[in-house]
């Protein structure tokens, strides 16, 4: 199974920004335990501070990927035209968000990329990723 990991805006960041909300450690040191937990699939991470960039990754992705991790970052709560975008490509999306949405800031509680998702894990950290991996995996 070939999936890619989609991240938006600030979270490059991560494990320097809001280290109490975000934790310590970086995407680029999680996603490479992530390969060697799921040896059987190909993962690829792609990272973007642009709305643009990440539909054109979107869909670039049909064909290619069997399923998409997307954490779309604060665009999740802002970008109709990225849930669109979700809606056309035809390819399962989970959406991920490390900290939980809903015990935030009131603006943060509506997700248009999620309503477009097959699903959505908020809260679980870094973990998020893996266990949206694991409900591709289960979907195939």
């Amino acid at each position: 199974m070939k999936i890619l990991i989609l991240n938006g805006p600030n979270l490059n960041l991560i494990g320097k920004r809001e280290p109490e909300i975000y934790g310590n450690q970086s995407l680029d040191e999680y996603f490479k335990v992530m390969k060697q937990r799921f040896p059987d699939c190909t993962i690829d991470a792609f990272q973007s501070n642009h709305e643009g960039v990440l539909i054109d990754k979107l869909q670039e992705a049909m064909g290619k990927y069997d399923g998409v991790v997307m954490n779309p970052g604060g665009y999740a709560h802002t970008s109709i035209a990225l849930a669109d975008t979700v809606r056309a490509i035809k390819i399962p999306v989970v959406e991920v968000h490390i900290s939980n949405i809903y015990e935030r800031e009131a603006y943060r509680h509506h997700s248009y990329t999620a309503e477009a998702a097959v699903h959505s894990i908020v809260g679980h950290g870094l973990e998020g990723y893996a266990e949206a991996i694991k409900y591709l995996i289960a979907s195939f």
